[in-house]
């Protein structure tokens, strides 16, 4: 389940990137499946001991072209210890609503990406996440939950005061966003409701199967009800020597 349209991306062999607050790894999969070169890197060690098991499973299986290198690392988004426009690629999908001071997050981001180097930040979108916090106050109110919603304006001047430009957007996962409004309206953690586990079984089938029904059905529908928004980037060339 992606959230980022990794061709906007030129996510391929040569290419070093880094997927800032990784979690289970979907997208990491997807630039290692690609060929390129990757870091997947969050706070959490057991996500990521998780991540660098299913890295050897996909090479194991034959998944990963002989460019495609992986490694995981543990730190914190607010201070990566990587150096001054070391990648190619930046990813921080659904991370920055997280995070208190976002703002940092998004200078170190700029920070380690290369000029001319490309980035796609993901959150969820406004009003999808709107009505969740409306159904739930559980839904937000936990340890490490979402601090803020973010309207897509606001977080692409953020992006644009860093210093990138932004090169386009789009919407993904318009089936989910049904699916959380129903678990905020149950109880986040009833996950035993039938219409919860209905509706759960129905996207593992899509997720598996890939039906055309349904994946034509989102795409028609995530301009709408899309749950995520993300915005794809460009660091400029001339960025490094103005800043």
């Amino acid at each position: 389940m992606l959230t980022v349209d990794f061709d906007r991306l030129a996510v391929g062999p040569g290419v070093k990137a880094i997927d800032i607050g990784a979690g289970q790894g979907r997208h990491s999969y997807e630039m290692l499946r690609r060929g390129a070169e990757v870091i997947a890197f969050d706070q959490n060690e057991k996500d990521m001991a998780d991540v660098a098991e299913m890295f050897g499973a996909l090479a194991a299986a034959g998944e990963v072209p002989e460019s495609g290198v992986a490694r995981t690392e543990v730190g914190d988004a607010l201070a990566l210890p990587y150096d001054d426009e070391s990648f190619d690629v930046v990813l921080m999908s659904e991370i920055l609503e997280h995070i208190p001071d976002d703002e940092a997050a998004i200078a170190e981001m700029v920070r380690i990406l290369k000029p001319g180097g490309s980035a796609a930040v993901t959150v969820p979108r406004y009003w999808p996440e709107k009505v969740c916090w409306a159904l739930s106050d559980e839904y937000h109110e936990v340890e490490g939950g979402h601090v803020r919603i973010y309207r897509e304006s606001e977080l692409a001047d953020k992006l644009a005061a860093a210093g990138l430009e932004i090169t386009g957007s789009g919407h993904a996962h318009a089936l989910h966003a049904p699916y959380w409004w129903l678990k905020c309206a149950v109880g986040v953690d009833n996950d035993r409701n039938p219409l919860v586990r209905g509706y759960h079984k129905m996207l593992v089938w899509d997720m598996m199967s890939k039906p055309w029904v349904t994946r034509a059905g989102e795409q028609l529908l995530n301009p709408l009800v899309g749950k995520s928004v993300a915005i794809y980037l460009r660091k400029p060339a001339g960025l490094a020597e103005s800043a």
